[in-house]
């Protein structure tokens, strides 16, 4: 990620979720609460959370696919966030406390 101003505004937008902090991962970062690896701002601006079977419902409903880091590769937890939920804070931050809260 050259520009770093999407990370910006998701750490921003993940105010309410309390402490998010990131490390470099596929090219993007990997957003982690309390040491819970729980998303990935992918390198070409998407966003993705971390589903269980009973979350992943929601994603779907949305129309949102897997994170595929390369044509072979598919994460099949992690889920590309719906750009309506990026853009309110808190449901943005209740999604991903749903996320952190994954297994």
């Amino acid at each position: 990620m050259k520009d770093d101003s999407f990370k910006e505004y998701i750490l921003e937008q993940l105010h309410d979720l309390g402490k998010v902090t990131y490390r470099r991962m596929f090219g993007g970062y990997g957003l982690y609460h309390a040491g819970t690896f729980f998303g990935i701002l992918a390198r070409d601006g998407q966003l993705y959370f971390k589903t269980s079977p009973a979350s992943r419902a929601y994603y779907i409903k949305h129309g949102m696919g897997p994170f595929q880091p390369n044509e072979k590769q598919t994460l099949k937890n992690y889920y590309e966030v719906p750009a309506e939920v990026i853009d309110d804070a808190k449901a943005l931050a209740e999604w991903a406390r749903q996320a952190v809260e994954s297994r």
